[in-house]
């Protein structure tokens, strides 16, 4: 598939001198998971609904799909060309061959969880978790280690979503979905353990639901507001400093990429526009873009067992 160029709508911000583009114009259904990979200068994305992995060459403007032949939610590179993906309650590891093996299972046994979203740490661990399709409390975070052992993070969350950590990995971001809430935790990044938590922001009522988490090497964290049609940026401190509207109202995840780390890439959905559906809004499914000031922090690979 061949992007178009040259698309652009106005960005709202207090300097009023930048703007959202469309990077890719795509019909996504559920686009989620992007991750910048800065070896092959390519946006990496699931579609959740579709059940696909996609990779999209910034420079050669072409996408390659892959089938998950099931459910997936995330998808990082594992350091040797190929991917680490992860869906339902397994996480699986794609060769360069083509082969798929298995490398662990995840809160299989509670039925009312499915794996949500994930990323490694400075490490090379993979932290991810899940959502409780029931409404309940029972989702939890837990890592996958390098020897490909799981172990539990966190428990009785509504729904483990978007993370991040501070430049220094001394900070852990976490998102809880339908308790509009961002946890920032202590984090250990010798032992891959979690801390003290405590609430870094609360989302108003009528802002959208946090989704997606992606920091900046200023100490920024910026998440994407699914129903809400914004992006926004917040301090180390909590402070609301950047509000960025987006074209659609449903933007779900975002990731810093580019030579710099300087342009934020947005995911959005189309499976979940009101009425007029895609007609209403042409570019929902598509990956928009818009510069940021501070450089993101980088997003590791999972480095564990082959």
């Amino acid at each position: 598939m061949t992007a178009r160029r040259g698309d652009a709508a106005r960005r709202s911000d207090p300097t009023g001198d930048e703007h959202v583009r469309v990077a890719l114009r795509a019909q996504d259904l559920v686009g989620e998971g992007p991750f910048w990979d800065a070896a092959r200068r390519e946006l990496l994305r699931v579609d959740i609904r579709a059940e696909r992995v996609v990779r999209w060459s910034a420079e050669q403007d072409a996408e390659t799909a892959l089938d998950a032949e099931g459910p997936v939610s995330i998808a990082v590179p594992d350091g040797s060309g190929g991917l680490v993906v992860a869906g339902g309650s397994t996480v699986w590891r794609w060769r360069p061959d083509g082969t798929r093996v298995e490398i662990c299972q995840v809160d299989a046994g509670t039925p009312a969880t499915t794996l949500n979203d994930g990323k490694c740490d400075a490490r090379g661990r993979l932290w991810i978790g899940t959502w409780d399709r029931e409404g309940g409390a029972r989702a939890t975070l837990h890592v996958v280690d390098l020897d490909g052992s799981v172990r539990l993070a966190e428990s009785g969350l509504s729904s483990s979503n978007g993370l991040a950590w501070d430049a220094d990995n001394t900070t852990f971001y976490l998102v809880d979905t339908p308790r509009r809430v961002i946890w920032r935790y202590d984090y250990d990044l010798e032992g891959g353990r979690l801390g003290d938590r405590e609430v870094f922001v609360r989302i108003d009522d009528g802002a959208g639901l946090p989704d997606g988490l992606a920091t900046d090497q200023a100490g920024g964290v910026w998440v994407a507001l699914f129903a809400g049609g914004a992006v926004h940026r917040y301090d180390a401190g909590g402070a609301l400093t950047d509000v960025v509207p987006m074209p659609v109202t449903h933007p779900t995840s975002l990731a810093f990429g580019g030579a710099h780390l300087t342009t934020l890439y947005v995911t959005t959905s189309s499976a979940h526009l009101g009425p007029g559906g895609p007609a209403s809004q042409p570019l929902a499914g598509s990956v928009l873009a818009f510069p940021a000031e501070a450089p993101g922090v980088p997003v590791q690979v999972y480095r564990g067992a082959a």
